[in-house]
């Protein structure tokens, strides 16, 4: 557990904030910070990660950016929050830098699996585990409640530091993911909250508690 700044930016462009998590990410190499964890929402924007495929994106209609992150195309909308861990993986490393990753994705899944359990629902984390049918060990990352998907994790490391993150679905959004096959799954694939609770979620006590699950967790 490293001593994290937490910030919440609020409804922010994604091009802005991908900017800002730049910004930090040479901060803390600079000057050998622990780090940062940020909250955000987006407006609607699918984001393209080195692993997209012909045909990952196919009818969205909205902005389409090509980004530096592991995975396939995802989407960023105000019905999810938006986390991004600026993770300084040099004050927690102990052995080879990819040991260091997988173990830094399967403790942020967990995190959210712990806080899904507050809410009585089973979840699962399923970071760099093989997919049956592709056999590729890029499609499973994210946190799953049986066979559909409640949050998307696509990260990058420069320099032992990482960004991007999470993408988790707390509110139903009808036209979320639409024209698109988030992360080479099927729209009907994709779940949030809202509609695992079949009542209104509270953003902000979710907020908190996975605020204060991460913080403890990285």
């Amino acid at each position: 557990m490293v001593d994290l700044d937490f910030q919440d930016w609020g409804l922010i462009n994604y091009e802005e904030a991908l900017a800002k998590q730049n910004a930090l990410v040479e901060k803390v190499q600079t000057e050998n910070l622990p780090g940062f964890l940020i909250f955000c929402t987006h407006p609607p924007v699918v984001t393209l990660g080195r692993a997209t495929q012909p045909g990952d994106v196919f009818a969205w209609q909205g902005p389409i950016l090509e980004i530096s992150r592991g995975g396939r195309a995802t989407y960023h909308g105000p019905s999810q929050l938006i986390v991004y861990p600026i993770l300084n993986l040099s004050h927690t490393r102990k052995g080879r830098r990819d040991r260091e990753i997988v173990g830094y994705l399967r403790v942020f899944e967990e995190a959210i699996v712990d806080v899904l359990r507050s809410y009585k629902i089973e979840a699962q984390g399923r970071s760099l585990q093989k997919n049956p049918q592709t056999h590729s060990e890029a499609d499973e990352t994210g946190v799953w409640v049986g066979n559909r998907k409640l949050a998307s994790i696509g990260i990058g490391v420069r320099k032992w530091v990482t960004f991007h993150g999470a993408a988790i679905n707390l509110h139903y959004d009808p036209q979320a993911f639409r024209g698109m096959n988030p992360c080479g799954f099927t729209t009907e694939t994709m779940i949030s909250l809202e509609q695992l609770l079949e009542t209104p979620v509270d953003t902000h006590a979710f907020k908190e508690l996975l605020k204060n699950k991460l913080l403890r967790a990285l």
